[in-house]
């Protein structure tokens, strides 16, 4: 098996047109538990993370917005507030057991009126040229098997001048908060997955797909290859996190 015809999943090496289907698996597993397990691995602390990237969207009334991997619905449901009834907000997500999760969610909370959801893949996003005003990714990217052509499917969906925020787990700058990092996520997430999800494999991979994510600057530098400009990225708690910003020109 050559080299373009594998991939990684977590740290194995598999083949390039497996992925997919694992990383499906692990969503499918973890979809009833996300939005409880994310309060507790974060401490709540992804709620101020994806306040940010919110902020730093430049959202307005009557834009059109796309979040893929939008999941249950967090990025999505502040946007659909932003852009009011003559904004469109898009939730799409690849998994269907998440975006039905997401879907039940808002319907619960009354969120329909200017809200769509589309089972997409980031790859290959089905929506015409020049469709959105801003378009967000949270903590989905390291789980696409061709970050590049997603990348570039992104910037085509967008409208001149709109907005791509990717934000995802990152690589802390500092050496104590690296290993202390490293600690908490191959020892913790999998315990808590285990105890709370019934399910250590799943967050063992959470685990490993982080590490296996480009650095700061090497999604920056895929961002500028896939013809964003004003690439810039914002790192949140000490490296942990980071968002990146570009803009189609």
């Amino acid at each position: 098996m050559s080299e373009k015809d594998t991939t990684h999943f977590g740290y194995k090496e598999v083949d390039t047109r497996a992925k997919a289907g694992l990383v499906a698996d692990v969503f499918h597993s973890v979809a009833s538990r996300y939005d409880l397990m994310n309060d507790l691995m974060s401490g709540g602390i992804h709620r101020v993370w994806k306040r940010f990237t919110i902020e730093l969207s430049g959202v307005r009334s009557g834009n059109a917005v796309l979040d893929i991997a939008g999941g249950t619905g967090d990025l999505a449901a502040r946007f659909a507030d932003i852009v009011g009834p003559e904004g469109r907000v898009v939730l799409a997500d690849i998994n269907d057991s998440m975006l039905k999760v997401g879907r039940d969610k808002l319907l619960d909370n009354g969120r329909l009126g200017n809200l769509e959801f589309v089972q997409a893949d980031a790859q290959c996003l089905p929506f015409p040229d020049d469709s959105f005003d801003c378009v967000t990714i949270a903590f989905g990217l390291r789980n696409v098997t061709d970050k590049d052509a997603a990348l570039r499917s992104m910037l085509r969906v967008l409208k001149p001048g709109g907005r791509l925020l990717v934000l995802e787990f990152s690589k802390p700058a500092n050496p104590l908060l690296s290993k202390a990092y490293d600690t908490y996520s191959f020892r913790m997430l999998p315990l808590m997955g285990k105890l709370v999800a019934n399910d250590a494999d799943s967050y063992q991979y959470l685990a490993e797909s982080i590490r296996m994510h480009p650095d700061q600057e090497t999604l920056k530098d895929m961002m500028e290859d896939a013809g964003f400009s004003k690439c810039e990225y914002h790192n949140m708690t000490g490296g942990v996190v980071a968002l990146h910003k570009g803009v189609k020109a």
